[in-house]
């Protein structure tokens, strides 16, 4: 099965040129042919080939559904892109193929990489969320300071800095704290989102900024964890749980 995507299916029945190509020049369909569409909001339509154009390929809408959700509740990973920019794509791609609803690249104190291609980037989301048969798919931010985060529901920090270094923070913002595993504190259901730090951490300030304004301190496990694959472990952990 091949999930085509047309954000503007409902109003103008016709796929984009590059999903036109792959349809009628690599997928060789043609008049008649039945295909899935996706306006990536979370409709699905089965539609009929009318014209099989290879830059503007029309079709009819035949019916409509509306998928229920993979999971409950809401996971949101923000985590600073790597030196590496591969890193970084294949983090994204496999965030959205396990089902995470909105990705921010974080730009922190002691971040290497300091620009990235957007338009690269959401190429890359909807390829994956095409791969993995999603209908809805998730919100890409830009890069974004960690003081200029808008985020709610449940709010977590995984940064690799001992208790003892942090000891003055959680006396001062959260006395009862202690940095146990992601999976002990996500709700199934309710809104999450986690904050992953560059190569280098976050920074102290940066951390103490995070526990001033909610975000609980986490681990994802006894390992140290590249950046992207920290993204990875708490999108797969928060989707998992709300499965």
């Amino acid at each position: 099965m091949y999930l085509f995507y047309a954000p503007d299916i409902a109003a103008c029945p016709v796929l984009p040129e590059e999903e036109s190509a792959h349809c009628i020049l690599v997928l060789r369909r043609t008049a008649g042919d039945e295909i899935l569409v996706t306006d990536g909001v979370g409709n699905l339509y089965l539609c009929e080939i009318t014209n099989p154009h290879r830059k503007h390929c029309e079709v009819r809408i035949t019916a409509v559904e509306q998928p229920a959700p993979l999971h409950e509740g809401r996971v949101h990973i923000a985590f600073a892109p790597t030196k590496n920019i591969d890193r970084t794509e294949w983090a994204i791609e496999k965030c959205v193929e396990m089902g995470v609803d909105e990705i921010t690249l974080l730009l922190c104190d002691h971040s290497e990489r300091k620009t990235v291609n957007m338009e690269r980037l959401q190429k890359i989301v909807v390829s994956a969320a095409k791969q993995s048969l999603k209908t809805r798919f998730p919100k890409l931010n830009p890069l974004t300071k960690i003081n200029q985060l808008q985020t709610a529901g449940d709010k977590f920090i995984a940064h690799c800095m001992t208790d003892a270094e942090t000891s003055s923070l959680q006396d001062a913002y959260c006395p009862t704290e202690t940095k146990q595993a992601l999976q002990q504190h996500v709700v199934r259901g309710h809104e999450t989102t986690v904050l992953i730090g560059p190569e280098g951490d976050f920074s102290p300030a940066e951390v103490e900024w995070a526990v001033r304004n909610g975000y609980r301190p986490v681990s994802l496990g006894a390992a140290r964890l590249r950046t992207e694959t920290a993204a990875i472990i708490a999108c797969h952990t928060a989707v998992l749980i709300n499965e």
